[in-house]
Protein backbone atom coordinates (compact mmCIF):
# COMPACT_ATOMS: atom_id res chain seq x y z
CA UNK A 1 0.00 0.00 0.00
CA UNK A 2 2.46 2.33 0.66
CA UNK A 3 4.36 1.69 -2.63
CA UNK A 4 1.30 2.81 -4.19
CA UNK A 5 0.95 6.14 -2.55
CA UNK A 6 4.71 6.51 -3.08
CA UNK A 7 4.11 5.71 -6.71
CA UNK A 8 1.02 7.96 -6.84
CA UNK A 9 3.28 10.80 -5.44
CA UNK A 10 5.80 10.52 -7.92
CA UNK A 11 3.14 11.17 -11.00
CA UNK A 12 2.02 14.35 -8.94
CA UNK A 13 5.09 15.16 -8.66
CA UNK A 14 6.06 14.76 -12.21
CA UNK A 15 3.03 16.67 -13.27
CA UNK A 16 3.57 19.57 -11.61
CA UNK A 17 6.87 20.48 -12.95
CA UNK A 18 5.60 19.81 -16.64
CA UNK A 19 3.33 22.15 -15.79
CA UNK A 20 5.82 24.63 -14.24
CA UNK A 21 8.24 23.88 -17.31
CA UNK A 22 5.81 24.83 -19.86
CA UNK A 23 4.12 28.19 -17.82
CA UNK A 24 7.87 29.54 -18.62
CA UNK A 25 7.94 29.31 -22.07
CA UNK A 26 5.74 31.51 -24.45
CA UNK A 27 4.66 31.09 -27.99
CA UNK A 28 4.61 33.80 -30.29
CA UNK A 29 3.68 34.51 -33.71
CA UNK A 30 3.86 37.61 -35.97
CA UNK A 31 3.93 39.16 -39.18
CA UNK A 32 6.49 41.51 -40.64
CA UNK A 33 3.87 43.59 -42.45
CA UNK A 34 -0.11 42.79 -41.57
CA UNK A 35 -1.40 44.51 -45.23
CA UNK A 36 -0.02 44.01 -48.37
CA UNK A 37 -0.89 44.62 -51.72
CA UNK A 38 -1.63 41.34 -54.01
CA UNK A 39 1.54 39.73 -55.08
CA UNK A 40 3.71 41.25 -52.43
CA UNK A 41 5.40 39.27 -50.17
CA UNK A 42 5.67 39.01 -46.10
CA UNK A 43 7.37 37.35 -43.30
CA UNK A 44 5.65 35.21 -40.82
CA UNK A 45 7.48 34.73 -37.55
CA UNK A 46 7.08 31.71 -35.24
CA UNK A 47 8.92 32.10 -32.04
CA UNK A 48 9.43 30.62 -28.51
CA UNK A 49 10.79 31.62 -25.41
CA UNK A 50 11.40 29.10 -23.21
CA UNK A 51 14.44 27.58 -21.40
CA UNK A 52 17.65 26.19 -22.70
CA UNK A 53 16.99 22.80 -22.19
CA UNK A 54 13.93 22.60 -23.31
CA UNK A 55 13.03 20.52 -26.27
CA UNK A 56 10.19 22.16 -28.53
CA UNK A 57 8.83 20.74 -31.81
CA UNK A 58 7.51 23.53 -34.27
CA UNK A 59 4.66 23.44 -36.14
CA UNK A 60 4.84 21.75 -39.31
CA UNK A 61 3.79 24.19 -42.11
CA UNK A 62 2.84 23.00 -45.40
CA UNK A 63 2.59 24.94 -48.80
CA UNK A 64 -0.34 26.54 -47.48
CA UNK A 65 -1.55 28.50 -44.53
CA UNK A 66 -5.01 28.86 -45.90
CA UNK A 67 -6.79 28.72 -49.25
CA UNK A 68 -5.82 31.96 -50.34
CA UNK A 69 -2.28 32.38 -48.12
CA UNK A 70 0.72 30.64 -49.73
CA UNK A 71 4.26 29.71 -48.43
CA UNK A 72 7.02 31.18 -50.35
CA UNK A 73 10.10 29.56 -48.77
CA UNK A 74 11.10 28.54 -44.92
CA UNK A 75 14.24 30.06 -43.29
CA UNK A 76 16.80 28.53 -41.07
CA UNK A 77 16.16 29.03 -37.38
CA UNK A 78 17.74 32.15 -35.23
CA UNK A 79 18.38 31.42 -31.86
CA UNK A 80 19.21 34.00 -29.26
CA UNK A 81 19.88 33.87 -25.51
CA UNK A 82 18.38 35.55 -23.28
CA UNK A 83 21.29 38.63 -22.32
CA UNK A 84 20.00 38.87 -18.25
CA UNK A 85 19.12 34.54 -18.13
CA UNK A 86 21.65 32.38 -20.04
CA UNK A 87 19.80 29.41 -19.24
CA UNK A 88 16.96 31.00 -21.07
CA UNK A 89 16.72 31.58 -25.15
CA UNK A 90 14.60 32.62 -28.10
CA UNK A 91 14.17 30.72 -31.19
CA UNK A 92 12.53 31.83 -33.78
CA UNK A 93 11.61 30.43 -37.42
CA UNK A 94 10.53 32.56 -40.21
CA UNK A 95 8.36 32.09 -43.36
CA UNK A 96 7.56 33.95 -46.48
CA UNK A 97 4.09 34.54 -47.52
CA UNK A 98 2.32 35.72 -50.40
CA UNK A 99 -1.28 35.79 -51.56
CA UNK A 100 -2.61 36.61 -55.22
CA UNK A 101 -6.41 37.16 -53.83
CA UNK A 102 -7.34 40.12 -51.93
CA UNK A 103 -9.39 40.16 -49.11
CA UNK A 104 -8.94 40.04 -45.10
CA UNK A 105 -7.69 36.10 -44.40
CA UNK A 106 -7.19 34.89 -40.53
CA UNK A 107 -4.13 32.71 -40.46
CA UNK A 108 -5.20 29.97 -37.02
CA UNK A 109 -3.45 29.58 -34.27
CA UNK A 110 0.05 27.65 -34.37
CA UNK A 111 0.55 25.00 -31.80
CA UNK A 112 4.24 23.88 -29.95
CA UNK A 113 4.57 20.24 -29.41
CA UNK A 114 6.54 20.73 -25.76
CA UNK A 115 7.03 18.24 -23.08
CA UNK A 116 4.41 19.83 -20.25
CA UNK A 117 1.69 20.09 -23.40
CA UNK A 118 0.96 22.09 -26.38
CA UNK A 119 1.46 25.78 -26.33
CA UNK A 120 -0.49 27.55 -28.92
CA UNK A 121 -0.29 30.95 -30.57
CA UNK A 122 -2.76 33.82 -31.13
CA UNK A 123 -4.21 34.13 -34.59
CA UNK A 124 -3.40 36.78 -37.04
CA UNK A 125 -4.90 38.47 -40.00
CA UNK A 126 -3.61 39.42 -43.26
CA UNK A 127 -5.09 42.18 -45.19
CA UNK A 128 -4.60 41.84 -49.09
CA UNK A 129 -5.43 44.74 -51.38
CA UNK A 130 -6.03 45.34 -54.72
CA UNK A 131 -3.57 47.44 -57.13
CA UNK A 132 -5.18 50.93 -58.02
CA UNK A 133 -5.42 51.16 -62.16
CA UNK A 134 -5.93 54.53 -63.04
CA UNK A 135 -8.54 53.74 -65.77
CA UNK A 136 -8.66 57.59 -66.79
CA UNK A 137 -5.77 56.75 -69.86
CA UNK A 138 -5.84 55.16 -72.77
CA UNK A 139 -4.52 51.79 -73.18
CA UNK A 140 -1.62 52.35 -76.12
CA UNK A 141 -0.23 49.74 -78.50
CA UNK A 142 3.49 47.75 -78.13
CA UNK A 143 5.55 50.35 -80.35
CA UNK A 144 6.65 47.86 -83.53
CA UNK A 145 10.49 46.56 -83.59
CA UNK A 146 13.32 48.54 -85.24
CA UNK A 147 14.69 46.94 -88.32
CA UNK A 148 18.21 47.00 -87.80
CA UNK A 149 21.01 45.69 -90.20
CA UNK A 150 22.90 42.80 -89.15
CA UNK A 151 25.50 40.98 -91.26
CA UNK A 152 27.61 37.90 -90.94
CA UNK A 153 30.61 40.40 -90.36
CA UNK A 154 29.13 41.76 -87.85
CA UNK A 155 28.04 39.00 -85.63
CA UNK A 156 31.26 36.89 -86.29
CA UNK A 157 33.13 40.35 -84.68
CA UNK A 158 30.70 40.15 -81.81
CA UNK A 159 31.57 36.53 -81.49
CA UNK A 160 35.09 36.19 -82.82
CA UNK A 161 36.10 35.09 -78.97
CA UNK A 162 33.73 32.12 -79.19
CA UNK A 163 34.92 30.80 -82.81
CA UNK A 164 38.39 31.14 -81.83
CA UNK A 165 37.78 28.87 -78.54
CA UNK A 166 35.52 26.18 -81.10
CA UNK A 167 38.28 26.18 -83.66
CA UNK A 168 40.92 25.46 -80.84
CA UNK A 169 39.03 22.44 -79.27
CA UNK A 170 37.88 21.23 -82.76
CA UNK A 171 41.79 21.07 -83.53
CA UNK A 172 42.66 19.55 -80.57
CA UNK A 173 40.25 16.58 -80.64
CA UNK A 174 41.84 15.84 -84.25
CA UNK A 175 45.24 15.96 -83.11
CA UNK A 176 44.09 14.07 -79.79
CA UNK A 177 42.20 11.19 -82.02
CA UNK A 178 45.01 11.14 -84.48
CA UNK A 179 47.56 10.23 -81.27
CA UNK A 180 45.22 7.61 -79.84
CA UNK A 181 45.22 6.01 -83.24
CA UNK A 182 48.91 5.71 -84.12
CA UNK A 183 50.63 5.63 -81.00
CA UNK A 184 52.48 2.86 -80.20
CA UNK A 185 51.20 -0.20 -77.97
CA UNK A 186 52.52 0.59 -74.45
CA UNK A 187 53.35 -2.31 -72.29
CA UNK A 188 50.91 -2.12 -69.11
CA UNK A 189 52.46 -1.43 -65.81
CA UNK A 190 51.95 -2.75 -61.93
CA UNK A 191 49.60 0.33 -61.38
CA UNK A 192 51.14 2.30 -58.08
CA UNK A 193 48.47 1.71 -55.27
CA UNK A 194 48.41 4.80 -53.03
CA UNK A 195 48.50 3.98 -49.97
CA UNK A 196 45.36 5.05 -47.65
CA UNK A 197 45.87 7.72 -44.89
CA UNK A 198 44.76 6.24 -41.70
CA UNK A 199 41.48 8.19 -40.11
CA UNK A 200 43.37 9.26 -37.12
CA UNK A 201 46.36 11.00 -39.12
CA UNK A 202 44.23 12.98 -41.00
CA UNK A 203 42.49 14.29 -37.81
CA UNK A 204 45.93 14.97 -36.44
CA UNK A 205 47.30 16.65 -38.84
CA UNK A 206 43.90 19.08 -39.47
CA UNK A 207 44.07 19.66 -35.71
CA UNK A 208 48.06 20.48 -36.12
CA UNK A 209 47.33 23.29 -39.05
CA UNK A 210 44.11 24.43 -36.47
CA UNK A 211 46.83 24.99 -33.70
CA UNK A 212 49.11 26.81 -36.52
CA UNK A 213 46.42 29.32 -37.32
CA UNK A 214 46.63 30.54 -33.90
CA UNK A 215 43.01 31.62 -33.80
CA UNK A 216 42.65 32.23 -30.12
CA UNK A 217 45.80 33.95 -29.56
CA UNK A 218 44.02 36.58 -32.00
CA UNK A 219 40.65 36.19 -30.26
CA UNK A 220 38.74 34.19 -32.71
CA UNK A 221 37.32 32.25 -30.19
CA UNK A 222 33.97 31.56 -31.81
CA UNK A 223 36.04 30.09 -35.45
CA UNK A 224 38.74 27.87 -33.23
CA UNK A 225 35.78 26.00 -31.30
CA UNK A 226 33.97 26.01 -34.41
CA UNK A 227 37.22 24.81 -36.27
CA UNK A 228 38.23 21.96 -33.65
CA UNK A 229 34.19 20.49 -33.32
CA UNK A 230 34.08 20.30 -36.51
CA UNK A 231 36.99 18.33 -36.93
CA UNK A 232 36.48 15.73 -34.05
CA UNK A 233 32.57 15.67 -35.91
CA UNK A 234 33.93 14.52 -38.80
CA UNK A 235 36.11 12.08 -37.41
CA UNK A 236 33.53 10.33 -34.94
CA UNK A 237 31.22 9.64 -38.59
CA UNK A 238 33.97 8.46 -40.26
CA UNK A 239 35.04 6.13 -37.67
CA UNK A 240 32.31 4.94 -35.67
CA UNK A 241 29.82 5.31 -38.61
CA UNK A 242 27.34 7.58 -36.42
CA UNK A 243 25.80 10.96 -37.97
CA UNK A 244 27.17 14.09 -35.82
CA UNK A 245 26.69 16.91 -38.15
CA UNK A 246 23.74 19.19 -37.26
CA UNK A 247 23.22 17.48 -34.11
CA UNK A 248 23.91 18.98 -30.27
CA UNK A 249 26.50 17.38 -27.80
CA UNK A 250 23.61 15.68 -25.97
CA UNK A 251 22.46 13.72 -29.36
CA UNK A 252 25.98 13.17 -30.43
CA UNK A 253 26.78 11.17 -27.02
CA UNK A 254 23.03 9.09 -27.39
CA UNK A 255 24.62 7.95 -30.63
CA UNK A 256 27.71 7.23 -28.66
CA UNK A 257 25.91 5.22 -26.20
CA UNK A 258 26.14 1.80 -28.78
CA UNK A 259 30.49 2.68 -29.61
CA UNK A 260 32.52 0.69 -26.68
CA UNK A 261 34.73 4.03 -26.12
CA UNK A 262 36.71 4.64 -22.50
CA UNK A 263 34.05 6.61 -20.20
CA UNK A 264 37.90 8.94 -19.77
CA UNK A 265 37.56 9.36 -23.33
CA UNK A 266 33.88 10.25 -23.41
CA UNK A 267 34.91 12.75 -20.69
CA UNK A 268 37.27 14.66 -22.68
CA UNK A 269 35.46 14.72 -25.42
CA UNK A 270 32.34 16.03 -23.51
CA UNK A 271 34.53 18.77 -21.77
CA UNK A 272 35.59 20.10 -25.50
CA UNK A 273 32.19 20.20 -27.35
CA UNK A 274 30.44 21.76 -23.91
CA UNK A 275 32.91 24.48 -23.81
CA UNK A 276 32.67 25.07 -27.80
CA UNK A 277 28.87 25.30 -27.07
CA UNK A 278 29.16 27.49 -24.64
CA UNK A 279 31.61 30.20 -26.90
CA UNK A 280 29.45 29.30 -30.12
CA UNK A 281 26.08 30.41 -28.14
CA UNK A 282 26.49 31.67 -24.97
CA UNK A 283 29.32 33.88 -26.12
CA UNK A 284 31.39 33.14 -23.30
CA UNK A 285 34.89 33.85 -23.37
CA UNK A 286 37.67 31.15 -22.28
CA UNK A 287 40.97 31.33 -21.07
CA UNK A 288 44.32 30.23 -22.65
CA UNK A 289 44.23 27.53 -20.61
CA UNK A 290 41.02 26.13 -21.36
CA UNK A 291 41.88 27.22 -25.19
CA UNK A 292 44.73 24.48 -24.59
CA UNK A 293 42.80 21.66 -22.60
CA UNK A 294 40.43 21.52 -25.87
CA UNK A 295 43.18 21.58 -28.41
CA UNK A 296 45.46 18.40 -25.78
CA UNK A 297 42.46 16.89 -25.43
CA UNK A 298 40.93 16.39 -28.82
CA UNK A 299 44.44 15.47 -29.61
CA UNK A 300 44.24 12.40 -27.23
CA UNK A 301 41.14 11.38 -27.97
CA UNK A 302 41.95 10.98 -31.59
CA UNK A 303 44.92 9.10 -30.39
CA UNK A 304 43.53 7.05 -27.94
CA UNK A 305 40.54 5.95 -30.46
CA UNK A 306 42.62 5.50 -33.59
CA UNK A 307 41.34 2.17 -35.47
CA UNK A 308 44.51 -0.47 -35.64
CA UNK A 309 44.88 -1.34 -38.68
CA UNK A 310 46.01 -5.43 -39.34
CA UNK A 311 48.03 -5.95 -42.37
CA UNK A 312 46.49 -8.61 -44.27
CA UNK A 313 49.58 -11.05 -45.05
CA UNK A 314 49.88 -12.30 -48.76
CA UNK A 315 49.88 -16.51 -49.55
CA UNK A 316 53.34 -15.90 -50.46
CA UNK A 317 54.71 -14.18 -47.03
CA UNK A 318 52.50 -17.33 -45.18
CA UNK A 319 54.57 -19.89 -47.75
CA UNK A 320 57.95 -18.15 -45.97
CA UNK A 321 56.77 -18.21 -43.04
CA UNK A 322 56.18 -21.93 -42.81
CA UNK A 323 59.56 -23.16 -44.24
Amino acid sequence: MKKFFNCILFILIISVANKAAAQTMQAEAKLQAYTIKIGEQTKLFLSIHQPASEKVEFPKLLDTLNAKVLVVSKGKPDTTFDTNDKSRLTVTQSYLITSFDAGAYVIHPFTFTTRGGPLTTGELTLQVNTVKVDTTKAIYDIKQPLAVSYTWWDWLKDHWLWVLIALVILAGAVALTWYVKNKPKAIPLIKEVKPIIPLHIIALNKLTALRDKKLWQNNAFKEYHSELTDILREYLEKRYHIKTYEKTTDEIFEELNTVDIANENKNMLRQILQLADLVKFAKVLPVPSENELSMNSAVNFVTNTQQIIVVPTTIKQEEEAGK
